[in-house]
């Protein structure tokens, strides 16, 4: 049959062709070779030529052949071919119009022109797919494709570039489609698989993961506009629904795609009913399924997102399709709905003119977003935290829901989510930058205004209350109208009550008819009726002829007339009154023009009162919002010092905007920043630098002078009663500032000013200035270095003044020029030191001996900066500290002698020597001890080290050879390097020998204070000022750090005073001195360790805390062992004072850094702490285990520690350790395999089960491990609960009948039959988890009682020594242990 009679069907598949399926239907009658493919293509081209589109009639055959063969068929022949078709189809489209307007079209050549388009699009579209999929096969195959020219080589592959030829192909179709082509069709209807095949290219293109990329956004247009043709001509609204749910199902990339053709459809397309189908299909999906397709759910949230971005309005009305996945599982969803509502609010649902229906769709909005806050998962609640915010920063919240957004703010500050933490904050800081209230948020400044306009506001109600009617005259005499008839007819009814009543309101001589009217329109308005109708009688027969009773006889009965008269004198005299209407005008005009102003009067009144009531609710809201920030604050500072990053800076952050604002508080969160600088996070320490960058280098001021002062001034109240921490911290910040030139000349200026009085300031001031001018040294020393006369003069001279204070921060800027570093041994030139002579040495000695004798607690400070500077700066520093030493001991011995006693008895003396000069002479010498040691062991060490360098190079230039090869020049070095390091320990026994043998010996100057210093020590009772006690035991301590045999010595006397002493200062004092020493001489104060955790338990607070500081250095440095009595450091946990909790917590956390250290501490302290004799209390106990528990979180470890607690449920001696161990295996994060660990183990504790505190904490891991645990563990888990059960209702017998059911189904592990594997490796991975075995009983009389074992562990053994309050020679520690020095330099 010719192919112009037969109807061509659009296949479902190309095999579809090659089989008849009916009468008429058009079949490929031969699929060709390859090798005539190229002749067939030719000899279509030339039909083409002769026919036009109708030739692909005679030739389908050609290119059905070309897309069977399309994967072997030559890349030439594939492009020609797509050319050739694309010219067809375009020529088509061309002829279309005048033959679908021809009325003259026959039905054959319809037939015809309808197959030819049908073959010609069939073939252009199946091609395009084919180039499609080679093209995606081609780009997966050479992902491994990297470099330059990828995309050139490709290109050469094809021939052609495939990303630029869709475009047009799209295009083509787009245009064909625009035609009116249904008429080619039986009752132009155009059948829906020719709309299929040409939507169904677009879908397949949407599936290319590249389409997203910006370089084919000229494809995706083209496929948007050709779908919204197909929608708005040929009906593919439901087919494009239904594909378009299908690609955001399995395609994630499609999303943004999506929503930029759909909003396009609905906006230029005007298909806006596309949206609410397709929302109604997204709503219509089970919440439970989404649940189980987080790919599926993900796409479907991102279009929802992103389309309430573009077009909120629209979307708005199918939002009640989507509440449903509010309470479905997968939070993506959630969120998606949540974002939609907040666009809506954003854009639609924005503003003040809002209609009520939109006012109350804003609100169940918003609602919806704050119930949220609360959601269970976090992603949720962060999400709503970031809506919140943004409709912050657009001032879309309304007033009204302020303080309730700021309440769930600060409430999930709380938050266990990091994440959620993070945008609370950022929602705190947006509230702060965008609050309608007040750029000052200060509460103190609030409280006054508020104050003033609340009584104002009382003012103006208490005016308001008096007198205004509330009633017309009119309405007033109808209500009391009826009383007024009442008492009338009574009074006429029986004249004997006017009798009884008499004449009280008797109408005088001289008063006139207007006089008498007012008087009775009174007693009507107090309620005076029978006194009213009496004088109104009364008036009638006194003035007939006066208005208003000149009308009182025209009515027939009394009542009436008195009725009438009542009420025109009530309400004023009536309009239609003809008596004298020429004289009432000009009354009504007065009465009614004070009437009017007084309405106008009242209405302005009230107007002045709304306004004041909305002032006082303005400022009550900024108030209450101002504390609501107050109270984030201090939770936020809390929260500076988190392990993440982010959280750190989102913090610092805050702080820096709520202190912008004028928050009080603000400051200590500014101030609480400062040791981040410290930080080894690069983004923190610069977060904190542009925090202060941006508060304190930025101020406000018309010049430049203005700016420096205002710097200045917040520099100086940070300094206001600020720790030495504090003060390092924002030295280093200044230095960093200064070092890179941040800090503007003028500030430097004003400085200098100040401290030389030049400009106006007050001692605080001038003192701050000396300070900031020493931290801006450190950045660059030539700022005070150049200046050093000036600063000399201004604080160190005596000028008749003497500032101890400012003479202190003298010397401590002055120190700041020079490196107080060790010298480096490349360094060529010796270190910055100023010769004796000095003038600043001079000016140092005389005010340290000038101030000796005065009793001025501020000399002590100074004079140890001044010995501090001395060594740092001068050429033979010790020279002038023994200059100063002896000046000052000669006024000792003078006062000594002015207060000797007459007698002449020396021990008479003693006692009355002044207290003020034994105190500041001990306390001179042991700085000036400590300084000497210090001196020797770094500058004299070091600039020995740099002389000997400096000394070998020049040996070895001058005698080295002028010919060096390069391994004689490597043997040397090595040779230099081996008689370096031999000359490195003679230097450093070279200086520890000056110490040891010469420092306090003989004839120098400190051994002569050695025995003052002794005697002190020694008599507390004899020298009993608390302040000197301090200075004596700090001096003693500074003399031991320089001899170890001095040191040796002295131990037991510095032990028992920290022991004895009853003044906690002296305490602590010694607590930091005896951790120095242990730095310094580890082997000497070891025997000594039980002594120092001793004082984690001393009464004084301070004490405690000094203690908990000294040793979480030592023990962080490995400088003391740990084992046997760090269960001390654990009970800190619990101290009442929270710093010292704090400190516990930290020493713990950065213990748990240290590898398994905190895991092989646990047995020891639960055994101690579980102690009855010695341990705390349960509950305690409790809080202590929960947060050292929290640290074992490796598999190996909570294994072990499972088994050793187990096993030590055998030793236990008391039902409370039973209790004890329980509660630890409980607080254990046990899965699984610790269950079956628990099993392996039962035998350990199961008769301890029938106590229901140890039951119940057993039976807690069976609840924790129900909640989504596996089938298989299930099975675990049910038989360790059956066996919990069983021993606790009937003790161990109940196991054993458990073990010997039916069946003997479920055998109990048992300890004889099955050996833990783990057990031997646990046991051998730390001996600090092995259970000791019982001991061997020894030969001893027999007992008649048999007691319980007791429990008994390793580091029970260590803690047999009691602390005595006093310790003689034979209870002195001999013990040592040995520790490797990496150096036999001893350390500083």
């Amino acid at each position: 049959m010719a192919p112009q009679l037969c109807e061509f069907h659009l296949p479902l598949s190309p095999e579809d062709l090659l089989r008849s399926g009916g009468v008429n239907q058009y079949v490929v009658q031969e699929v060709l070779p390859i090798r005539q493919l190229q002749p067939q293509l030719k000899a279509f081209q030339a039909a083409f030529r002769a026919q036009g589109p109708l030739a692909i009639l005679q030739h389908f055959d050609t290119v059905y052949s070309i897309l069977h063969h399309f994967r072997n068929v030559d890349l030439g022949l594939k492009e020609e071919t797509l050319e050739f078709l694309i010219k067809v189809v375009s020529r088509h489209s061309q002829e279309l119009p005048s033959i679908l307007d021809d009325a003259a079209l026959s039905v054959s050549e319809r037939s015809s022109h309808l197959n030819a388009l049908k073959m010609n699009c069939y073939a252009l579209i199946r091609l395009l797919e084919s180039f499609e999929t080679m093209s995606s096969q081609t780009s997966l195959l050479g992902l491994d494709v990297a470099g330059k020219g990828k995309k050139a080589r490709s290109k050469a592959a094809q021939g052609f570039d495939w990303e630029e030829e869709r475009q047009p192909i799209l295009q083509l179709l787009t245009q064909l489609l625009q035609l009116d082509i249904r008429h080619l069709w039986n009752h132009s209807v155009i059948e829906e698989e020719f709309v299929s095949l040409v939507t169904g290219c677009c879908y397949r293109l949407l599936e290319n993961p590249t389409i997203s990329h910006q370089k084919n956004r000229p494809t995706r247009d083209a496929i948007t506009h050709l779908l919204g043709v197909a929608l708005t001509r040929y009906n593919h609204m439901l087919s494009v629904t239904v594909k378009i749910i299908q690609l955001l199902q399995h395609f994630e990339h499609l999303a943004p795609v999506l929503v930029g053709a759909v909003s396009l459809w609905a906006t230029e397309y005007g298909m806006k009913s596309i949206v609410g189908e397709i929302v109604r299909e997204i709503g219509q999906k089970c919440p439970q399924e989404l649940s189980r397709d987080p790919s599926g759910a993900k796409g479907y949230a991102t279009f929802l997102t992103e389309l309430a971005e573009r077009m909120p309005a629209i979307l708005m009305a199918s939002m009640c399709v989507l509440l449903d996945h509010l309470d479905g599982e997968n939070y993506m969803m959630r969120n998606a709905v949540l974002a939609a509502m907040a666009e809506m609010v954003l854009q639609v649902l924005n503003g003040d003119q809002l209609e009520e229906a939109a006012r109350d769709t804003r609100d169940q909005f918003l609602d919806t977003l704050q119930a949220h806050v609360h959601d269970v998962h976090s992603f949720v609640r962060s999400r709503v935290l970031q809506l919140f915010t943004r409709i912050v920063q657009q001032k879309a919240l309304p007033l009204t829901r302020f303080q309730a957004v700021v309440a769930l703010a600060v409430e999930r500050l709380a938050d266990k989510s990091v994440l959620v933490c993070k945008n609370a904050i950022q929602l705190l800081a947006s509230f702060v930058a965008n609050n309608p209230f007040s750029c000052k948020l200060s509460d103190a400044d609030l409280a006054g205004p508020l104050q003033k306009e609340t009584q104002k506001l009382q003012e103006m109600r208490a005016q308001r209350r008096i007198p205004a009617p509330a009633l017309l005259p009119q309405e007033e005499w109808e209500a009391m109208l009826p009383e007024v008839q009442s008492t009338l007819q009574r009074l006429l009814a029986c004249p004997q009550e006017e009798e009884e009543e008499g004449t009280p309101q008797q109408i005088a001589d001289a008063e006139t008819a207007d006089q008498a009217k007012e008087r009775i329109r009174q007693l009507l308005a107090r309620a005076s009726y029978k006194q009213a109708i009496l004088l109104a009688r009364q008036a009638t027969h006194r003035f007939p002829g006066s208005d208003p009773f000149c009308g009182a006889d025209t009515e027939d009965s009394p009542e009436g007339r008195l009725l009438s008269l009542l009420a025109d004198i009530f309400k004023g005299p009536a309009s239609g009154t003809q008596g004298c209407s020429g004289d009432a005008a000009p009354e009504q005009t007065a009465c009614a023009d004070p009437r009017g102003e007084c309405a106008q009067a009242q209405a302005g009144r009230s107007e002045e009162l709304v306004k004041q009531e909305l002032l006082v609710q303005y400022l009550r809201d900024a108030r209450c919002f101002s504390q609501s920030i107050t109270e984030a604050i201090s939770t936020i500072s809390r929260m500076m010092y988190e392990n993440t990053t982010t959280v750190v800076q989102e913090v610092i952050e805050f702080f820096v905007m709520v202190f912008q604002f004028g928050v009080p508080q603000a400051l200590f969160g500014v101030r609480r920043m400062l040791p981040l600088i410290w930080s080894k996070e690069p983004g923190i320490r610069e977060a904190v630098l542009n925090a202060y960058r941006q508060l304190y280098l930025s101020p406000k001021g018309d010049s430049a002078r203005a700016k420096a002062q205002a710097l200045i001034q917040s520099l100086s109240l940070l300094l206001v009663d600020a720790s030495v921490g504090t003060i390092q911290c924002l030295e280093e910040i200044l230095c960093e500032f200064v070092r890179k030139e941040e800090v503007k000349p003028a500030v430097t200026q004003l400085l200098w000013e100040r401290v030389t009085e030049k400009a106006p300031c007050s001692p605080a001031e001038r003192c701050a200035a000396v300070m900031l001018l020493g931290m801006m040294a450190r950045g660059k020393p030539e700022i005070v270095g150049s200046n050093l006369d000036v600063l000399v003069g201004a604080g160190l001279a005596d000028s008749g003044r003497r500032d101890y204070r400012l003479a202190q921060q003298v010397c401590q800027a002055i120190s700041n020029i020079s490196d107080q570093r060790k010298p480096s041994l490349g360094a060529r030139h010796p270190p910055f030191r100023l010769p004796q002579e000095h003038g600043l040495f001079q000016h140092l000695q005389d005010m340290v001996t000038k101030g000796f004798a005065q009793p001025d607690p501020l000399w002590v400070p100074f004079k140890e900066a001044a010995v501090a500077l001395t060594y740092q700066l001068a050429e033979g520093p010790q020279e002038i500290c023994a200059r100063m030493l002896r000046d000052c001991a000669r006024q000792a011995l003078h006062g000594l002698q002015e207060d000797s006693a007459p007698q002449g008895d020396p021990e008479a003396a003693a006692p009355r020597l002044r207290t003020v000069l034994l105190l500041n002479l001990l306390s001179l010498a042991g700085d000036v001890a400590l300084q000497q040691l210090v001196h020797l062991e770094q500058a004299v060490s070091g600039e020995l080290g740099r002389r000997r360098v400096l000394r070998e190079e020049q040996e070895h230039k001058a005698k080295a050879p002028k010919e060096k090869n390069t391994s004689s020049e490597t043997t040397m070095e090595d040779e230099l390097g081996l008689a370096g390091a031999s000359a490195d320990d003679a230097e450093a026994e070279l200086i520890r020998n000056i110490c040891e043998m010469e420092l306090l010996e003989g004839r120098q100057v400190l051994a002569a204070f050695v025995p003052l210093l002794l005697a002190v020590c020694h008599n507390p009772g004899l020298y009993s000022s608390p302040e000197l006690s301090a200075a004596a035991s700090l001096a003693l301590g500074k003399f031991c750090m320089i001899s170890s045999r001095f040191c040796e010595s002295q131990l037991r006397l510095l032990f028992t005073m920290l022991e004895k002493s009853s003044l906690p200062t002296v305490r602590a004092n010694l607590m930091v001195v005896v951790g120095d020493l242990a730095i310094r001489f580890p082997n000497l104060l070891d025997p000594w360790t039980p002594h120092l955790y001793a004082r984690l338990r001393d009464p004084a607070q301070h004490v405690r805390k000094t203690a908990g500081l000294v040793l979480t250095h030592l023990i962080l440095k490995d400088m003391v062992k740990v084992k046997g009595q760090v269960s001390e450091m654990a009970a800190l946990l619990i101290d009442p004072a929270p710093p010292i909790a704090a400190l516990a917590k930290n020493f713990f956390n950065e213990l748990s850094h240290k590898g398994n250290a905190v895991y092989n501490l646990l047995p020891d302290i639960i055994s101690r702490l579980s102690d009855p004799e010695c341990g705390v209390e349960e509950e305690p106990f409790r809080t202590i285990m929960k947060h050292l528990l929290a640290y074992i979180t490796k598999d190996k470890q909570l294994e072990s520690l499972l088994e050793k607690l187990c096993q030590r449920f055998r030793t236990a001696r008391t039902e409370r350790q039973h209790r004890d161990l329980a509660f630890c295996v409980a607080q254990l994060p046990v899965a699984e395999r610790g269950v079956r660990r628990l099993l392996d183990h039962f035998d350990c504790f199961g008769d301890k089960l029938t106590d229901d505190a140890v039951f119940t904490a057993f039976l807690s891991i069976v609840g924790r491990l129900r909640r989504g645990a596996k089938p298989e563990a299930k099975a675990v888990v049910d038989e360790f609960e059956q066996k919990l059960r069983a021993c606790h209702s009937r003790g161990l017998d109940g196991m054993d009948e458990l073990d010997l059911g039916p069946g003997g189904s479920q055998q109990a592990p048992s300890a004889k039959k099955r050996v833990p594997r783990t057990q031997a490796e646990a046991s051998t991975a730390s001996d600090d988890f092995a259970t000791p075995e019982p001991r061997k009983p020894t030969r001893r009389p027999p007992r008649t009682t048999k007691k319980k074992p007791q429990v008994v562990f390793s580091s029970d053994e260590s803690s047999e020594e009691e602390l005595s309050a006093e310790m003689t020679e034979d209870e002195t520690p001999r013990k040592t242990t040995p520790l490797r020095r990496a150096s036999r330099r001893p350390r500083s």
